[in-house]
């Protein structure tokens, strides 16, 4: 089950997309299309199985590119990701109500718009990376415009969740053992990050490679201060995520604790970007793979590819296919917006689609409805060339901010 599709560029210059579904809207085709004509794309653009349209590049979209980053392709959930890690606990050892525990971690864990009161992350992880974060400022003082309160916000949202399809889970393996899985990224200032570069991108356009068919294509050219100054900030960015759900996940735990048999953390515990930028060797060249809604799957990688609040969700090893740029998919991926699902499905829909799991069931996530979302399993069965499944999770908490 490999590549399905295959875009031939049909532009003066241009690659071929290769596209690992046949389920593929015209939104997304188009915007591939003119992905593809970039003078600085490496090979060709991978396409995963959960593609669909996204703001400025497609989602699903492994974009290799030779002395250039797009701002615009790597967005503006910056070091987005997911994290998992499996507890020593039987699902017998679950209470049967979970509403406490759903609660227990609302209350450790900000959600939406909400941060910590106070600081909670630890000095040894905030200065190194202030540090870091005052270099970039004092280049780009605009950033620190952009956010409010911009040094205690950046500090005090470490360890929360934010909105949108971000989520906190208590899931179950096939042998019953209690996992914990969460999906968050860069919060306000990631951003923040990615907004004002995306438009000092648009607005200081470089030709070095030619015609750029979208203004949202506009890119930073190696060399220049400001592929060095993006690079910087972004780089901070994907280590503020990580840290985050790093933090996140040790306030979920102090949560639970109280409420559950004494347990230990084991050593399946994964913590990987699906939006993201990096420098990697495909093809013998040295290039910037932008993952847009995708993670690495590499040679016996593991990653965590989550299905939608209600159905599977996967831990997997790679297999390190060339072809794909050693990745895969990072979710089911949506099949309709937010707002045609919010038309499209009632408040209860949702709670039928949810049955047996404890999470909000009220109309402020109707736009997370499974429905909403493509068949994880169809997803899964087009990229079997590309990872292996470890383990299979089905949740039976949710909280989505």
């Amino acid at each position: 089950m490999g590549i399905k599709m295959i875009l031939n560029a049909k532009a003066v210059y241009g690659v071929p997309v290769k596209i690992f579904t046949t389920d593929v809207d015209e939104q997304s085709l188009t915007q591939l299309r003119k992905m593809a004509q970039l003078e600085f794309i490496h090979s060709h653009i991978a396409v995963m199985p959960d593609v669909h349209v996204g703001k400025g590049a497609t989602v699903g979209s492994v974009i290799p590119t030779k002395q250039a980053i797009i701002p615009a392709a790597v967005g503006v959930d910056i070091g987005c990701g997911m994290n998992a890690l499996r507890l020593s606990l039987k699902a017998e050892q679950l209470p049967d109500n979970l509403s406490a525990l759903r609660n227990a971690i609302e209350r450790k864990v900000p959600v939406g718009f909400e941060m910590h009161k106070q600081v909670r992350a630890k000095a040894s992880t905030l200065t190194p990376m202030e540090k870091r974060l005052e270099r970039i400022t004092r280049k780009h003082p605009g950033l620190t415009r952009m956010l409010r309160h911009f040094n205690s916000t950046w500090q005090k949202q470490l360890g929360t969740l934010g909105g949108g399809n971000h989520f906190i889970e208590l899931c179950l393996d096939e042998n019953q053992d209690v996992w914990v899985m969460l999906h968050s990224g860069s919060r306000g200032l990631g951003n923040a990050i990615g907004t004002y570069f995306i438009e000092r991108a648009k607005k200081e356009a470089q030709h070095r490679f030619g015609h750029v068919p979208d203004r949202d294509l506009s890119y930073f050219a190696e060399g220049s201060s400001l592929f060095d100054d993006y690079f910087e900030a972004v780089e901070w960015a994907q280590e503020y995520a990580y840290e985050n759900r790093r933090e996140m996940m040790r306030l979920i735990l102090e949560a639970i604790r109280p409420l559950l048999p004494s347990f230990q953390m084991t050593k399946e515990a994964i913590n990987c970007h699906h939006n993201y930028v990096q420098k990697e060797l495909h093809f013998d060249e040295e290039v910037y793979v932008t993952r847009k809604g995708a993670i690495r799957a590499g040679k016996d990688e593991y990653g965590i590819i989550p299905g939608s609040m209600g159905a599977a969700s996967f831990i997997v090893k790679g297999k390190g296919n060339p072809e794909s740029f050693c990745s895969c998919s990072h979710g089911a991926g949506r099949k309709m917006s937010r707002s045609k699902a919010k038309i499209s499905f009632s408040q209860q829909d949702l709670i039928q689609q949810t049955q047996g799991i404890e999470c909000r069931k009220d109309k402020g996530v109707v736009d997370e409805i499974p429905g909403a979302y493509k068949d994880i399993h169809e997803v899964m069965a087009n990229q079997q060339d590309l990872i292996e499944v470890v383990h299979t999770l089905r949740q039976v908490l949710c909280i989505k901010g």
